[in-house]
């Protein structure tokens, strides 16, 4: 599975999240205006960057040509608004990773300190310099969330 976000400044994200959770990319597309428009993504062509994590997931970067609206003014709170989405990165140092994602220009939602939202599962969640919200997770036990993942398991 994919997921895209639609971007203004295209250079400035794929810095972002290249420089914050090391992804690579693996294609690099220009889609013309008239393949966009009968796709019902854009009334002008788009760029589209795919981006891949190290265990393989991907997120694409959507950069229309025809600029797309200001976001709404920013929430405190994740499921403010009906169309809530957000991106989430399971990781082995959370502490490690929000100050690479911090250092990269994203903003932290909660606070300095990871949140423990149960026993063993700690997360915090930040927005990336478009506004974008990104949760990352670390599990103290990732294969008791992920049964799929232990050793042994096919």
């Amino acid at each position: 599975m994919e997921m895209g976000l639609t971007v203004r400044d295209l250079p400035k994200m794929l810095e972002f999240y290249q420089q914050a959770f090391g992804l690579e990319i693996m294609a690099d597309v220009t889609v013309p205006a008239e393949k966009a428009e009968v796709a019902a993504l854009s009334r002008g062509a788009y760029r589209v960057v795919r981006l891949q994590t190290p265990w393989g997931e991907r997120i694409k970067l959507l950069a229309p040509e025809i600029a797309p609206a200001e976001r709404p003014a920013a929430t405190d709170h994740v499921l403010d608004r009906h169309e809530a989405t957000y991106l989430t990165f399971i990781v082995d140092d959370l502490r490690a990773v929000v100050a690479r994602v911090v250092a990269a220009g994203g903003t932290l939602m909660t606070g300095k300190e990871p949140v423990e939202v149960r026993p063993g599962t700690f997360l915090a969640f930040l927005r990336d310099p478009e506004g974008h919200i990104v949760e990352i997770v670390e599990y103290a036990d990732i294969t008791a969330y992920r049964t799929d993942l232990a050793e042994g398991s096919a």
